[in-house]
């Protein structure tokens, strides 16, 4: 029994370790493909619902190949004179476990148990800016805790029900899926191939080139 019992233990580590492996080698910093991006990451400022930094860098990081899409997304909105603001990207999962005691609510704040698509960097948290990067008329404003911020809520007006819809569209377009309660939240169609990681911005900026 003993002998089964270590067995055991080892091969659920080895899960455990294989589920959240840390591959920070496939996040990059989008503003590196694309610097016309707004970057204004608001959990690396107060101005959120925590009203507390949590990131230790303004730095906006995704999987390779999900940055590379919303850099798609960014093209096609500059031909119509308009851009992407990025309120959120990748996501260490030490931060998602503060907001879940905060606010422990899955239809806003994803149970750490399971992992934020955030925390797999392969969801975006955006919205629409004009040439001079002022931010279009939307339903709600960011990390907005009710039913006005849905995806598909009706009433609103009809500047805010025309950006939203051409936000959707454009981020549809090149493979990102909206969610119900969010307007502003999208996950890479792929998501879930992509593991749970738990890397500080921090470690990540100072391995950064020029760093």
């Amino acid at each position: 029994m003993k002998l089964k019992s270590i067995v055991y233990f080892i091969v659920v580590q080895f899960l455990v370790q294989n589920l959240f492996a840390q591959h920070e080698e496939d996040l990059v910093d989008i503003t590196s493909l694309d610097s016309t991006i707004i970057i204004d990451l608001r959990y690396a400022t107060a101005d959120n619902f925590m009203k507390e930094v949590l990131y230790s860098a303004n730095i906006c990081l995704l999987r390779k190949t999900v940055a590379e899409k919303l850099i798609k997304v960014q093209q096609d909105l500059r031909r119509q004179g308009l851009g992407l603001k990025v309120w959120d990207g990748y996501r260490p999962l030490s931060v998602q476990k503060k907001m879940w005691e905060k606010m422990p609510n899955p239809g806003y704040v994803a149970d750490p148990k399971y992992g934020s698509n955030h925390n797999r960097g392969a969801a975006v948290d955006v919205t629409l800016v004009d040439s001079s990067g002022n931010e279009l008329e939307m339903p709600t404003g960011f990390d907005d805790f009710t039913k006005k911020a849905a995806s598909n809520y009706p009433y609103v007006t009809k500047e805010a029900f025309k950006n939203r819809k051409m936000l959707q569209e454009a981020m549809k377009a090149h493979g990102f899926k909206a969610i119900k309660s969010e307007w502003w939240h999208f996950n890479d169609c792929d998501v879930k191939k992509y593991p749970v990681i738990d890397i500080p911005l921090k470690k990540i900026v100072t391995k950064s080139p020029g760093n």
